[in-house]
């Protein structure tokens, strides 16, 4: 088996992959999106969400689904309410079911005021459909290497998806059906070179299966890269947003932690905005291969020039991402102050 997994990866690094830089040039035509979060514990994922909201809105991305990689009670209904916020409230939603699933809630209690404010249809995470079976129910409906799959959380889900069986949505099993239906993957995670990063190490053993086995080209945004883009304090300063739920996650927050007196680490932001916009200029790209240990969430890196696997390497100041990021966050949709 492994002889014929080294094959297949050799065949898809002469073909694919050969297609993959050209592949991340801009595009006209607005990316259809899956984004993969465990919105919860850290607040930049809100920040991603509106990054996805207003590239959509700009006709630059096309949202199939936000599903979660954390089933705790509140992340679905915070995920409606944003949703409902940028006037997409039938934009599907899923979530973990499995016992052992991460369940994680945000030490700030951003969700609690949000749910407590803002309209949302959805009470619990419970209420939603199984992350997998979404999965598959969406991505056999899209045309072939289409779905770019955006993940800024876990890889609890896409590791399920890649064991999934053939059901009533397609005869393919996961692994084949992400194979013909995916276009890349875009992952916040890991460390550059090497380290042991969040995402990876809550389900380490799905990190280490997710990007082993993942089929299709995978593009990391490393911990590195976010760690110096600094944004959110611009948007809790504008006086002129008012009644915003991405605003109050961040100004809630920000107070509340000595580090971020400046803003908040724009990881899981940078991961939504490369996989839209592509890599260029923001960053350029260095192939090879992330390894991932089963046993703690370490990550190593390989450098190999038929490897599957990209990460982001710094070329624009932060500052300059910084901007484009704000920008993004601030956006209000249909003219909403």
């Amino acid at each position: 088996m492994q002889k014929h997994f080294l094959l297949f990866i050799a065949l898809l690094s002469t073909s694919l992959y050969g297609t993959f830089l050209q592949a991340q040039s801009k595009t006209k035509k607005p990316v259809p999106i899956i984004l993969d979060t465990d919105i919860g514990p850290d607040y930049d994922d809100v920040g991603a969400v509106a990054v996805l909201h207003a590239l959509a809105d700009k006709g630059e991305a096309k949202p199939l689904a936000v599903i979660a990689s954390n089933k705790n009670k509140l992340v679905a209904p915070t995920i409606n309410i944003l949703n409902t916020y940028f006037g997409r409230a039938d934009l599907p939603i899923g979530a973990p079911k499995a016992a052992d699933a991460p369940d994680h809630g945000a030490p700030q209690q951003w969700p609690e005021l949000l749910v407590s404010k803002y309209p949302h249809t959805i009470k619990s995470t419970d209420e939603v459909p199984d992350a997998i079976e979404l999965y598959r129910k969406l991505l056999a409906a899209q045309p072939n290497k289409s779905v770019t799959i955006v993940t800024v959380g876990f890889l609890t889900n896409l590791a399920k998806l890649l064991d999934s069986p053939p059901d009533r949505y397609s005869k393919l099993n996961g692994r084949a059906l992400v194979a013909k239906k995916v276009k890349q993957l875009v992952s916040m995670a890991g460390k550059f070179p090497a380290g042991r990063e969040y995402n990876v190490f809550v389900d380490s053993v799905a990190s280490e299966k997710g990007f082993l086995h993942w089929p299709t080209p995978v593009m990391y945004s490393g911990f590195e890269n976010g760690e110096k883009i600094i944004t959110g304090k611009q948007l809790t300063s504008d006086e002129s947003i008012q009644n915003s739920p991405v605003k109050d996650a961040f100004r809630i927050s920000i107070p509340l932690d000595p580090h971020d007196a400046e803003g908040r680490m724009s990881w899981d932001e940078t991961a939504v905005l490369v996989a839209v916009r592509g890599y260029a200029p923001f960053y350029t790209l260095q192939r090879g291969r992330m390894v991932v240990s089963a046993t703690d969430g370490f990550n190593t890196w390989i450098d190999d020039d038929s490897g599957p696997h990209f990460h982001l390497v710094e070329k624009l100041p932060p500052a300059d991402v910084e901007k484009v990021i704000n920008s993004l966050m601030m956006h209000q949709p249909g003219g909403r102050k």
